[in-house]
């Protein structure tokens, strides 16, 4: 409820903004529609995945490049997506309905990826996964960041987000009540017992 998926959706323009207004590359996108927003290389990853359950893995990918400066690149892209998820290959032919969550979550970064995005918001990767599958998820968001794709995360684990920001903001209500570099945030009381779950009168 603090506004996290409502903030990247407003971002992504599938939410209309009621107030403010929305930059991107020094240019103004309050009211550009969510079709724009992707020809400007913007692509999402939703909470929950939102795959289309009863396509293949690979057509499921493939939705990602509909646009034409993405479908021009798109066997050069998928062999990209292949080569961060291996396990997608084998299951190409796969329904995707029939994964498991982690494999699921692979499909949709994957499926963004096919938009050759210079923007990807991500929200809540990590909801629902086991622990070593989070990890091979963050792994690959941050090599994704390392090709030098801005990444804007949405992530409820606090330290684990912490721990692969450049930027971070905390949000409440929301509000965004605090930001900062990650090591400035840690160190904020409030932060450590609310987010990081350390008690300050026993650290």
């Amino acid at each position: 409820g603090a506004g996290k998926t409502t903030l990247v959706n407003a971002i992504a323009r599938l939410l209309p903004i009621r107030g403010g207004s929305l930059w991107l590359e020094a240019t103004e996108v309050t009211h550009t529609i969510a079709r724009d927003m992707c020809e400007r290389g913007v692509a999402i990853i939703p909470e929950g995945r939102k795959l289309f359950s009863g396509m293949s893995v690979e057509e499921n990918l493939e939705m990602g490049c509909y646009r034409a400066g993405a479908r021009r690149f798109r066997a050069e892209t998928l062999d990209r997506v292949y080569g961060l998820f291996p396990m997608l290959r084998e299951r190409r032919k796969q329904a995707a309905g029939t994964l498991s969550g982690g494999q699921q979550q692979m499909v949709a970064i994957g499926r963004a990826l096919m938009a050759r995005p210079r923007l990807l918001l991500i929200d809540e990767p990590s909801l629902g996964l086991s622990p070593k599958i989070v990890e091979e998820v963050f792994d690959v968001i941050r090599a994704i960041h390392a090709e030098g794709v801005s990444v804007l995360l949405i992530e409820q684990n606090a330290a684990r987000a912490l721990a692969l920001a450049e930027r971070a903001y905390v949000m409440e209500g929301g509000r965004i009540v605090s930001e900062g570099k990650p090591a400035e945030l840690r160190s904020q009381p409030h932060i450590r017992e609310a987010y990081l779950g350390l008690d300050e009168g026993r650290s």
